[in-house]
């Protein structure tokens, strides 16, 4: 359970519902507008800001949500590439690979995934690798059989679970590392 409240969807489903904390940042985006550089940059900041301050997972979710256009992967992308680029900054390679065994076990511990939700996780960790790796994942292929508008949500748990396997990596605290990605020039991305 992501965040312990449950609905069932009519479908003989549960739905995972999180808590809607007050959004501090006070980002808006139209329900038509089609994001920016400067939203791309905005998600970045929030993400890397945020997790370097403590905010808990549920809080940024919550402070992102106003970024995502309905229907839309948005920003997911700028998720995954955030992920690629912790993966570089790690170091990690060919050669010296970062395990991805119990990663959300050991990087996600105040998340718990249950039946379609391990696969979503998975695909947005694979994703995030492929990226590092140098190929484009074809997301809107995957998304589309989910049949609900939370890539994104899985995209920042991958990039959080990769900050955090990063730093651990390099035996620094998440801060440091999201001080150092946030210096980093941005992956710009397609």
């Amino acid at each position: 359970m992501i965040d312990g409240r449950r609905s069932r969807d009519g479908l003989g489903g549960v739905i995972w519902t999180r808590p809607r904390p007050g959004m501090s940042y006070r980002l808006g985006m139209p329900a038509r507008k089609r994001p920016t550089p400067e939203d791309a940059a905005t998600a970045r900041r929030v993400l890397l800001g945020g997790l370097g301050d403590g905010t808990e997972l549920f809080g940024l979710l919550g402070e992102l949500e106003p970024l995502h256009p309905r229907n839309d992967t948005f920003p997911g992308e700028v998720f995954l590439r955030l992920a690629g680029e912790a993966l570089d900054w790690s170091g990690a390679s060919r050669a010296d690979p970062l395990a991805l065994e119990g990663i959300r076990e050991r990087f996600l511990p105040e998340c718990s995934f249950r039946g379609r939700q391990n696969k979503k996780l998975q695909f947005a960790v694979l994703a995030a690798a492929a990226l590092h790796g140098g190929t484009e994942p074809d997301l809107l292929d995957e998304v589309a059989w989910w049949q609900t508008d939370d890539f994104w949500e899985y995209a920042l748990f991958a990039a959080v679970a990769y900050i955090r396997a990063a730093a651990n990596r390099a035996g620094v605290p998440t801060a440091q590392a999201c001080q150092e990605l946030a210096q980093r020039p941005a992956d710009p991305g397609p």
